[in-house]
């Protein structure tokens, strides 16, 4: 088996992906603009969602990330929409990144090696979709090494101007490949799929 590792990320256009779900998600750095995605969050985009979900069978997070999905999903397993969600989540591996040793209490629940990166990877070997979702700091290192074979950046008319960014100064310059037609939702936002491409290029423009 050689399973996809795919990372969703919810993004302003200016790149940043900290907080998009509620007010005290991550308020980290005194970021003030929790749930920004609500208010632009279209039928259109949400359907690409649920579909990524459920062709999810493993589920990468990072220790911030983890956390507050362990303190929601659980919670949320009754009903359509959100108990749809919680009942996917619940029903699949989850694997945490984290350079601590937490108590992981969401049943279902790993922690990956030291070499989380490596772990990821590895996961390929006994999954067919392997989903790292929001997570911004380890999917730095993610992009950094290039383990990933798709990014799904969910795009939205924002511009937040503070706050954790996917691409922050100093990120492993790369050059990525589109992958089909964007999709965009009634409310702006754009969904880009990337493939990774190997370095950044550099050359001259011609006359």
């Amino acid at each position: 088996m050689t399973g996809r590792i795919i990372i969703d990320l919810f993004v302003s256009l200016d790149g940043v992906a900290q907080a998009p779900g509620a007010p005290d998600e991550d308020r980290s750095g005194d970021f003030p603009y929790g749930g920004w995605q609500e208010p632009v969050m279209g039928e259109i985009e949400g359907r690409e969602i649920a579909r990524g979900i459920d062709e999810m069978d493993a589920l990468v997070l990072g220790r911030r990330t983890y956390d507050i999905f362990a303190a929601y999903w659980p919670h949320h397993v009754e009903g359509d929409g959100a108990g749809r969600i919680g009942r996917k989540f619940a029903a699949i591996p989850k694997y945490v990144a984290s350079r601590g040793a937490p108590a992981l209490a969401w049943e279902g629940s790993t922690l990956l090696g030291d070499d989380a990166v490596a772990g990821v990877i590895a996961l390929r070997e006994v999954h067919e979709s392997i989903h790292v979702i929001g997570s911004v700091d380890f999917v730095q290192s993610l992009l950094a090494a290039e383990a990933f074979d798709e990014l799904r950046l969910y795009t939205y008319p924002v511009v937040i101007g503070r706050g954790k960014r996917v691409f922050p100064e100093g990120a492993s310059p790369a050059t990525l490949a589109l992958l089909g037609d964007p999709i965009v939702s009634e409310k702006g936002a754009v969904l880009l799929r990337y493939a990774p491409a190997g370095p950044l290029r550099t050359g001259e423009m011609g006359d």
